[in-house]
């Protein structure tokens, strides 16, 4: 089954096209980055597969869910974690888990299950009891994730989620949310860093709104780093 679909998607803002006839197909359980430089049209993409905007032309379903016919359906199925963080620093990990595991109507024993599950796929449950103050970047990001996962999505959108983390944090996500595919959840993770892609990744690449490349990331950069071959490619 299929856990996300994009398919002709285009939009503009007013006169000037963001996206153009965008489509690419995601199977359950693999791990896509989505490359592109700024202003490629990642943000936008994102946007409106987490409909903040609605797509003048096309279709996005998220795991058989229609976004047009059943957001709410198709919302529900996803986890998502935007560029800009959104902990409540003055709450500790745990806290912050509780509130919007609480907004998705979970409660008592399911709910600390979920917490503590989701927090052990992220290494953080020794950080639980910790304001989200007291974290650094990378801390902060894994809780993040760990946060996005309690109501079970099927599938994972990251916008550029290392922007402004060292190395060793970026390798140390990028680790988790590959395991996370490899135990069955579909992770779309946006980046405009050629060095965070490995390659046996699905590589997608936007560039000026539309798809310039699909393909493994090994096999697109053949005898050459991906960082140089990523940089001709989008050098017009």
């Amino acid at each position: 089954m299929t856990g996300l679909a994009v398919s002709g998607v285009s939009h503009a803002y007013g006169p000037k096209p963001a996206l153009t006839d965008v489509s690419f197909d995601l199977a359950r359980g693999g791990f896509c980055a989505l490359l592109g430089p700024n202003g490629a049209g990642k943000s936008t993409l994102f946007a409106l597969l987490t409909r903040l905007i609605v797509a003048d032309a096309g279709h996005i379903a998220v795991a058989g869910h229609d976004m047009a016919r059943a957001p709410l359906a198709a919302l529900a199925r996803l986890g998502v974690v935007f560029q800009q963080p959104t902990l409540d620093l003055d709450l500790t990990v745990r806290q912050n888990l509780r509130y919007f595991a609480a907004l998705h109507g979970l409660s008592g024993t399911e709910r600390e299950q979920r917490i503590d599950a989701a927090l052990d796929r992220l290494a953080m449950r020794e950080r639980a009891g910790e304001k989200a103050r007291a974290l650094n970047g990378g801390h902060r990001r894994r809780t993040e994730i760990a946060r996005a996962l309690l109501h079970q999505p099927d599938v994972m959108l990251l916008d550029e989620p290392t922007v402004g983390l060292d190395a060793e944090s970026r390798a140390a996500i990028a680790g988790h949310l590959h395991d996370l595919a490899d135990e069955g959840e579909t992770v779309l993770w946006a980046t405009h860093l050629a060095d965070e892609v490995r390659d046996s990744d699905r590589l997608v690449i936007l560039h000026h709104g539309r798809v310039l490349v699909d393909g493994i990331a090994g096999e697109v950069r053949g005898d050459q780093p991906l960082t140089r071959a990523f940089l001709q490619m989008v050098a017009s």
